[in-house]
């Protein structure tokens, strides 16, 4: 079984977070900014994960640090529960239209972090949840699973509807990307090595 499980205490967030890539049940999730809990949760069913999280993070100052951070500690369970992807598609790519709106998220578990990040939202606020922390989230989750993402909104007006088809594309691609390939021995590099 893929799994990781960290605990990460800082001075502005504790986070208790688990997951396992072979199983699909339990997902809860508890950061206390409630769309930030939605999203990770479409995110989780969406890539077919069991994820557990669960954050006491300094919700007084703002959301920011509880988003970040979560999206570290995920980034750093995914790599570990990955381990030497061997066998694993490697790429994924998804196209999620969410009512007007229409995402794609394509990636590459290549072990090279990278972020390009195509989206404009015209609410800057969704409940607790400031809206540009969507990006922050997705550069800490790419940089910390060292993962090769690129996130687009190809058109749409709802900015719930953009952060949500971005959040559900990148489950899917994540899936399709980690899936084992009965056609791939070893890794899915020329240099042996991801």
């Amino acid at each position: 079984m893929r799994t990781a499980s960290l605990t990460r205490k800082t001075a502005e967030t504790a986070i208790e977070l688990s997951l396992n890539l072979d199983a699909q049940e339990p997902v809860v999730i508890e950061t206390g900014v409630g769309f930030f809990d939605h999203m990770l949760t479409l995110f989780a069913r969406h890539s077919r994960m069991a994820l557990t999280v669960k954050v006491d993070g300094d919700l007084e100052v703002d959301s920011h640090h509880t988003v970040e951070d979560v999206g570290i500690v995920l980034g750093q369970c995914l790599k570990e529960a990955l381990g030497d992807k061997a066998g694993i598609n490697r790429y994924g790519t998804s196209f999620v239209p969410m009512d007007e709106s229409l995402g794609m998220a394509s990636l590459d578990l290549s072990g090279r972090a990278f972020l390009v990040f195509d989206a404009v939202f015209d609410n800057p606020k969704l409940g607790a949840f400031d809206t540009e922390l969507t990006e922050e989230f997705f550069q800490a989750l790419a940089f910390n699973l060292q993962m090769n993402l690129h996130l687009k909104i190809l058109h749409g007006k709802n900015t719930h509807h953009k952060i949500e088809a971005l959040f559900k594309a990148t489950g899917r691609a994540l899936r399709e990307a980690i899936t084992f390939n009965p056609d791939i021995h070893g890794v899915n590099s020329t240099k042996g090595t991801l």
